[in-house]
């Protein structure tokens, strides 16, 4: 199946659901409070965004008049200009707050900050930050929608739908694919997020890492878990490679680098065992020469840049979701 080929037949049972007007929740947390209607419907939305975006106008009026604040107290320079190009297609005003030099850096609370944003009147609040939690905290002492753009190791519910919809694009649905996510699990809310719902929409997936990487109960949350590479992407039709995040682990994370690469960088090597017509994902930002080879990375299998693309598409698809729901409420 081609990357512009679209279905809309994924859910739990694998069967065809109407996918309008199901869209029920006020924020977007973490891909565990939705249900496969709810995630589905997600994914056709942002199907008909990706044609948007593909315009020479592209252009959308159904935020006009609302307002966007994006809210970063952890530098991403990638999800936060993805959000910001998505609130600008629909026609919002997007604020992005500059952290680094606000009150936060005075001693000002989260809880203070929340307040002083309330009352700005904002329509939705996009906040990604350090500390799990803090998002959903922060959606306590709101009035409007909070989209969860990363919190700690807790989850990034916009990077797994937008993967999922990645890998639907490419081959055609979720269901039944087996899906091996390798690399720094126990640091990873992208993880953590793609496989609940992966979980959810009935693919098979897969953890691949070193023991040291793994997270306690890993084997609750993955239907496989491996520490061989090669035998872990035997068979499997999605490999999805995750960065080292140094700045989240205790203590030092592989003896060196050059080893980490031989035993579980993605190479020519490791990638044959996966089925022939297998793609290759990550969700940056990528160390070439580290978790994956750049011949990887920037060959036929990989599709990555198509990623970033769904990425926009996908954003455009929560904002409208949860602002129409504010709308009909």
């Amino acid at each position: 199946m081609t990357p512009n080929s679209r279905t809309n037949s994924d859910n739990a049972s694998g069967t065809n659901v109407p996918t309008q007007h199901h869209f029920s929740q006020k924020h977007l947390l973490g891909i565990s409070h939705l249900n496969p209607v709810e995630i589905t419907e997600l994914l056709d939305r942002a199907e008909a965004m990706v044609d948007i975006s593909r315009q020479p106008r592209k252009a959308k009026h159904s935020l006009k008049g609302r307002t966007q604040i994006n809210l970063f107290f952890e530098n991403s320079t990638r999800t936060q200009s993805s959000f910001e190009i998505a609130g600008k297609r629909l026609g919002a005003d997007v604020l992005n707050m500059a952290v680094q030099t606000s009150s936060v850096k005075k001693g000002e609370t989260l809880i203070d900050t929340a307040a002083t944003l309330n009352a700005m009147q904002p329509d939705v609040i996009v906040v990604r930050h350090a500390a799990s939690g803090a998002v959903e905290l922060l959606s306590q002492k709101v009035a409007c929608s909070v989209i969860n753009a990363g919190d700690g190791t807790h989850e990034h519910p916009t990077q797994a739908l937008l993967d999922a919809l990645t890998i639907r694009r490419n081959k055609g649905r979720l269901n039944g694919l087996t899906v091996a996510i390798c690399g720094d699990i126990a640091n990873s809310r992208v993880a953590r997020s793609n496989l609940l719902l992966l979980g959810a929409m009935n693919a098979r997936t897969r953890v691949v890492a070193p023991k040291n990487m793994l997270p306690t109960g890993v084997e609750h949350m993955a239907a496989e878990v491996f520490t061989d590479m090669e035998e872990g992407l035997k068979g499997a039709d999605v490999v999805m490679m995750l960065r080292l995040q140094h700045e989240r682990a205790s203590g030092k994370m592989i003896p060196s680098v050059r080893e980490f690469y031989h035993f579980y960088g993605l190479d020519e090597r490791k990638l044959a065992f996966a089925n022939d017509d297998a793609i290759v994902m990550h969700p940056g930002p990528m160390n070439r020469g580290v978790e994956i080879a750049p011949t990887i990375a920037d060959g036929p299998r990989s599709v990555i840049t198509e990623q970033v693309e769904m990425g926009v598409a996908v954003r455009m698809a929560v904002l409208e979701a949860l602002l129409a729901n504010g709308e009909a409420s």
